[in-house]
């Protein structure tokens, strides 16, 4: 066996702190790691305990304020790999989800004391120090009896010796291992104890569903379950996950838990009843409902758990930033944004920027020191100048109104940079909003540098200094971004999602994970969206330059449409071999015109860089037609005719041309299937 499989707690970052029935407990010295883990012996794991191991290698933490009870093993800061090893390769192997119980008591027989410890017996009530005198392993429950003396924290005075005697004897002195917290003991005799107990609890408190059970076992519940959730647990720890994706999951986590409650509730009430009553038969369509809806929600929290598909998919956040509109007095302001404010530079923007039309009509300025409280004080219409200088903000820029916000010389001359956590660094929802002329430097973003919402962005000129995501353009906003420079995203450069509309040219898009990531969902809801891409250089991406996203539907979906024909002839829609070849040419026809595009360009470029626009514009086109068909298809079903099947009149198709990828780890252009 590999060394190191269980270190001690600890070892992880301030941030992965205890659990919240574990509120108020404090760690009374920083652990070391561990030199060697639960198991020794590479070969066998006979010998289990190692008994021979001089002193312990966990740290130990008291209760806070509850200074008479003992020291307790402190084993809740274990790192991701270091629970991801354990649950893998030593408690749950590749055992199926009927299995789990069996495989964790197995694991518990080889590494637990059976008695001849203590532990503190934690509640959210009260805490009370026990004396371990057998495990019943299959139950995974611990025979105790209370500890001599008697030692009892509690927020109700009423738990008096005689009482506390009494709650056992109802319990038949059997506790739940994962209530257990074993007492410290620097020999080293119980290290494994007290580890193996913390992945007992941490399982059952964090990873466990109990719906799991009854899912189907098609494949290891390690790979189905564990690893995502455990993977989620800690995104969520180190703030990887914006924090309303958070609050969505746990709340679909509580209905789906409270809509299980009910359903195993109504199954066993129907159950007990031999009757065909009427009364049954509403409860079965309950029931049914009931079980749809648990469905539903576990998916959808399927689609949280997973890392790519959380990825892929994105959290659609609905931004609540409410738009101002025009100033109550109709005037509009010009903001000047400077950390000092010289002759010179007033001069300049005198002569620049604030006096350029004598004629027209007086305009208020106003001056900020920073830019964000320019930002908020902005109405509709008003334009916020930022001079050159360095500037950190604490927050998030909120733009909801139709503002331009420009830089008053060169990007690298006018730094904002962001500090502190938060989801976003620029959030855009207003209806026409101009960026300029700026250098953004992001730091411990989780959803990205900027997120246009809604509405049109234009983005000139800027420097993007990305840490996660990059740029993101959602559904139905739209984006223009020119003669920029984006770097250093985690996740893609530019996320682009259905139903909007994105128009790159003459940027730079590099170092980042994904160059772009173009989603593509087949679903009713969405429409491919609008792209356009002229003369960008899309470099060092650590995987491809351009990735399009597609469900695996595609060829389900060209087997539909070849095989509608008595149907479809009935309601008037051709799919006779002419109509098939029209589409066909159709489509060949799309393609030689944006490959037509590209022929003055391809002369004077490497080969490698014109195949990259004709995969993007080819997987495009093809996109569109599918989902010209999914919508033919359902027209049909309503018996609806559609008179133009032409592509081009979809208008899905925008010019990519002259865009160069080079060194893109794993090419210029890939799809990823769902």
């Amino acid at each position: 066996m590999a060394d190191g499989l269980l270190a001690g707690g600890g070892l992880g970052s301030q941030t992965m702190t205890p659990q919240p029935e574990r509120t108020g407990w404090a760690v009374e010295e920083e652990p070391e790691p561990l030199e060697k883990g639960l198991f020794q012996d590479e070969d066998s794991c006979s010998d289990c305990s190692n008994h021979d191991k001089p002193g312990s290698s966990l740290s130990s933490f008291v209760p806070e304020g509850k200074t008479h009870f003992p020291e307790i093993f402190q084993t809740s800061q274990l790192l991701f790999y270091e629970r991801f090893r354990a649950y893998q390769d030593y408690i749950l192997a590749d055992c199926k989800a009927s299995e789990v119980r069996e495989f964790t008591a197995e694991f518990l027989e080889k590494v637990l004391e059976p008695s001849g410890w203590r532990a503190v017996w934690h509640t959210n009530v009260f805490e009370v120090l026990v004396e371990v005198t057998d495990v019943d392993f299959a139950a995974l429950k611990a025979v105790v009896r209370l500890a001599d003396p008697y030692l009892c924290e509690s927020q109700v005075s009423s738990f008096t010796l005689e009482c506390m005697n009494e709650l056992l004897d109802l319990k038949e002195h059997r506790l739940p291992l994962q209530e257990l917290w074993v007492v410290f003991d620097d020999s080293g005799a119980f290290d494994q104890t007290a580890l193996a107990i913390e992945h007992v609890r941490f399982f059952y408190q964090n990873i466990w569903r109990s719906w799991d059970e009854e899912e189907e076992d098609e494949y290891d519940y390690f790979v189905r379950c564990v690893e995502p959730r455990l993977r989620l647990h800690y995104d969520i720890l180190e703030d990887r996950v914006p924090s309303g994706l958070i609050v969505d999951y746990r709340n679909l986590l509580s209905q789906c838990e409270e809509s299980y409650r009910t359903f195993l509730n109504l199954r066993s009430s129907l159950s007990n009843c031999n009757s065909d009553s009427e009364q049954e038969n509403i409860s079965m369509v309950e029931g049914l409902k009931l079980y749809s809806e648990i469905e539903q929600l576990k998916q959808k929290l399927k689609l949280i758990e997973n890392p790519l598909l959380r990825y892929v998919f994105g959290y659609q956040k609905n931004s609540n930033i409410q738009a101002k509109g025009i100033r109550p007095n109709g005037q509009k302001v010009m903001h000047v944004v400077s950390s000092t404010m010289m002759t010179g530079l007033l001069r300049s923007l005198l002569r620049d920027r604030l006096c350029q039309e004598p004629c027209k009509e007086e305009t208020e300025i106003q001056f900020h020191s920073d830019p964000l409280s320019a930002i908020n004080a902005c109405y509709e219409g008003d334009t916020v100048i930022v001079c050159p200088g360095h500037y950190m903000v604490h927050g998030t820029f909120a733009i909801a109104d139709s503002i331009e916000l420009e830089g008053y010389g060169l990007p690298d001359d006018i730094v904002i940079e962001k500090r502190g956590k938060g989801d976003t660094f620029v959030d855009c929802t207003g209806v026409d909003i101009k960026i300029s002329g700026i250098k953004f430097i992001q730091h411990d973003a989780v959803e990205g540098i900027l997120i246009i919402h809604r509405g049109k962005t234009v983005l000139e000129n800027c420097v993007l200094q990305c840490e996660t995501t990059g740029v993101t353009v959602r559904t139905s906003a739209e984006f223009l971004m020119k003669n920029s420079d984006l770097y250093g995203a985690k996740g893609a450069g530019i996320e682009i999602y259905p139903g909007s509309k994105c128009t790159l040219s003459d940027n730079e898009i590099h170092h980042c994970k994904e160059g772009i990531l173009i989603k593509d969902f087949l679903d009713e809801h969405y429409d491919i969206p609008k792209i356009s891409m002229v003369n960008n250089v899309i470099h060092n991406n650590e995987g491809y330059g351009v990735v399009l996203v597609k469900p695996t539907i595609f060829s389900d979906l060209q087997e539909n449409v070849q095989d509608e024909t008595e149907e479809n002839r009935a309601l008037k829609i051709p799919t006779s071999e002419e109509a098939g070849t029209a589409e066909r040419v159709d489509l060949e026809e799309l393609i030689q015109c944006a490959t037509g595009k590209m022929e003055l360009y391809a002369r004077s470029t490497l080969s490698e860089q014109v195949e990259g626009n004709c995969e993007i514009v080819n997987e495009l086109v093809a996109a569109s037609t599918q989902k010209g068909q999914m919508k033919k298809k359902r027209l049909s079903e309503l018996g609806i005719t559609q008179a133009d099947d032409n592509l081009m009149s979809q208008e899905m198709f925008v010019s990519i041309v002259g865009n160069q990828f080079k060194w893109n780890g794993k090419g210029s252009f890939g799809t990823f299937l769902f």
